[in-house]
């Protein structure tokens, strides 16, 4: 299993999540495997949003995921992703280690709520 985590720092598991998935300036690429072991790759954000092209929601695709944790996603992301089948979680903790740690034991919700940053109103 693949889970995207956008990180504002190049820390591996003690990287601190960033407040919105698609200005964070890293993504955690987390493989989990069936054991419940997991590895953790940092990857530099090259989306639109830093000078590179593509949406991240779009750009993320490439690494195939299946789930998303983050704080915060606009709607065209969260739909994007949803189409697919890439599930959306709410992050429960500043560190990517806990998010991770969280997920395993099942205790990150999803969710399809966008949020409510003045730039996703159109």
């Amino acid at each position: 299993m693949i889970i995207i985590v956008p990180v504002e720092e190049n820390k591996g598991v003690n990287s601190r999540l960033s407040e919105h998935f698609g200005r964070a300036p890293y993504l955690a690429i987390v493989n989990i495997k069936e054991d419940n072991q997991y590895t953790v790759e940092i990857k530099p954000n090259t989306s639109q949003h830093f000078g590179g092209i593509g949406l991240p929601s779009e750009n993320i695709l490439q690494y195939k995921p299946d789930a998303v944790i983050t704080y915060g996603m606009g709607p065209r992301a969260i739909q994007i992703l949803s189409a697919n089948n890439v599930k959306v979680f709410s992050a429960t903790s500043p560190l990517l280690k806990e998010n991770i740690e969280n997920y395993l034991k099942g205790l990150v919700k999803t969710t399809v709520e966008p949020c409510d940053h003045p730039r996703h109103k159109h």
